[in-house]
């Protein structure tokens, strides 16, 4: 199995280095990018399961970051980070299409404890998908067998 992409996007880079840090010991493949210009060029470049975002960056802010990851791949996981969260601010993400929020300081434990829940989200959209394909396999191909059965006992009389 293939190690999760995170993306880490924040202006300041001890807090980039830090979450990467921290993501590879939990064994994610952690990817960083210092503003959302240049996170969107990783997007580019690299499938991400998972981008954990600041809220308050220069150039692109978080909510744009989000609304323009989601426009381009609605099943990527977006948590947003934020010194100043506030409940208008955590609405608002959510309400864009934030699947969490991570405060600063953040602790490893709540990193941990927010990309597992995370990634368990991200595989079950994945497990929805595959259900819901194997469903309607189901629903068509049943009345191809029972017309084939119907002609075949024909045959057979």
């Amino acid at each position: 199995m293939e190690p999760k992409r995170v993306l880490v996007v924040d202006d300041e880079e001890d807090v980039r280095e830090t979450l990467k840090n921290v993501l590879k010991k939990l064994e994610y493949e952690p990817f960083v990018a210092a503003d959302g210009e240049e996170a969107l060029d990783i997007l580019k470049e690299q499938q991400i399961d998972v981008v954990l975002s600041d809220l308050y960056m220069p150039r692109m802010d978080g909510i744009e970051l989000l609304k323009r990851v989601k426009a381009a791949n609605k099943n990527v996981i977006f948590l947003m980070i934020t010194a100043h969260p506030t409940i208008e601010t955590a609405v608002e993400a959510i309400k864009k299409g934030a699947y969490d929020y991570l405060t600063k300081p953040f602790h490893i434990e709540e990193v941990r404890m927010k990309m597992s829940r995370a990634m368990e989200k991200r595989g079950l959209t994945h497990s929805l998908k595959w259900a819901s394909g194997l469903v309607w396999a189901l629903i068509i191909s049943i009345p191809i067998w029972l017309v084939l059965g119907i002609i075949l006992a024909s045959l057979l009389d």
